[in-house]
Parts: C-alpha cells; structure tokens; sequence
C-alpha cells in the first residue's frame, strides 16, 4: 500500500505539518510512504529576496513529484500554503498538468487530503482546503479530512490550526511561527486515518 505525500513549502510550515502526517501514515501496517515536492515556479532570485532561500535549500534533497507519481499512490496527501484563500499557485500549476491522469480515471477510487498553513487564524485554511477538493473530486478521488475523532481541535485553550476539512498550522504574518505541538498531532492524525481508509478500499479492490 503506497501512501504519497505531495506537497510545496516556501518557508518550512507546510513541510513540517507533511513530514508529522509521513510519521502518522508511517504508523499504519503494510504502508510505503514516501514524501515529494512539486516543482518551484520562482527563480531564485526571487526566493533570495523573500527570505526564503534557507527554507527551499533545506528542501532540495527531496525529490521532485511528477504528474505519474499520483497515479502509482494508493491514497495521496497533499499539502499547500493558502494564498488569497487559494492554494498557491505552484501546486496549481502541478495539478494542471496532470489532465493526462484525468483522461485515463488514474485516479479513480483513491483516497485523498490536504493539508495546508495560513499567516493567520482566519487567513484563508478552511477555504484553501475545500477549494483543492474541487480538484480531487474532479479526479474521482475519495475525500479525508480530519475527524472530530481527534480531540485537538475542540479546545479553546491554544491558538491552533486544523478543522474537520484537514490538518493545518498558523505561520504568523512573518512567518514567526511553526507547527505546534497540537497541529503536528493532528497532521500525524491524518496521516494515519488516511492510510488507514487506503488499506481499507485496498481489501475491498482484492476481495
């Protein structure tokens, strides 16, 4: 059972939040879990400019996901920072070329989620989430979320991320803030639930 990870991180948060959900998944038995980013869109010149040179470096021994990489993946996680209440526009730009996915129902039947960060609370998380759905739904894929099942996000006690819709962290307007404990958790949450659901249609396919 192969679990993808697919995701872009400007800054690190959304790579935090993917590599907690890896472990989750990682829980699961008979899971292959594997994490991919999609290509950079900005040179990096611009990156250098907007202080994010350090976090994309970090990031470069990971490889790079290509459209047919989806299609081998029993269930895919993917993971995007919010821009404009969007997903970004490098993510946008990988799932457009996957048409070719699209045409031949390659992924029909697999589980999907998302995963993603804002600058603050309301600054777009749940929007971002439900939007990429669209796209997954359009490829037949079966939609997991993040189940009231885990009880982190019914407190009030902390600033956090993370909704029914999925696993998410608030970067702070300058990028100040990383995952916390509470939003890793339920990242792993998700991983782990998401892998569980692939196993589980896995056996329905073979039975």
């Amino acid at each position: 059972m192969k679990i993808l990870l697919v995701y872009y991180s400007m800054y690190g948060h959304v790579h935090a939040m993917i590599k907690a959900a890896a472990e989750g998944a990682a829980q699961v038995k008979g899971a292959e879990v594997s994490i991919k980013r999609v290509p950079e869109t900005l040179p990096d010149n611009v990156l250098e400019m907007m202080g994010a040179a350090g976090a994309k470096k970090a990031q470069a021994n990971i490889p790079v996901c290509a459209p047919e990489d989806l299609a081998a993946a029993d269930a895919v996680i993917f993971g995007a920072p919010t821009r404009f209440g969007n997903m970004c526009g490098q993510m946008r730009q990988f799932l457009d070329s996957t048409g070719g996915l699209w045409a031949k129902g390659a992924l029909v039947g697999k589980v999907g989620g998302v995963i993603t960060s804002s600058g603050t609370q309301h600054g777009g998380q749940e929007s971002t989430i439900l939007s990429f759905h669209t796209t997954l739904l359009h490829h037949g894929m079966v939609i997991a979320g993040l189940p009231y099942s885990f009880k982190g996000q019914m407190g009030t006690s902390e600033l956090t991320g993370c909704s029914p819709y999925g696993a998410s962290t608030i970067a702070g307007g300058s990028g100040e803030r990383m995952p916390s404990a509470n939003e890793l958790e339920g990242a792993r949450f998700q991983g782990r639930y998401i892998a569980e659901l692939a196993g589980r249609l896995a056996g329905t396919r073979t039975a």
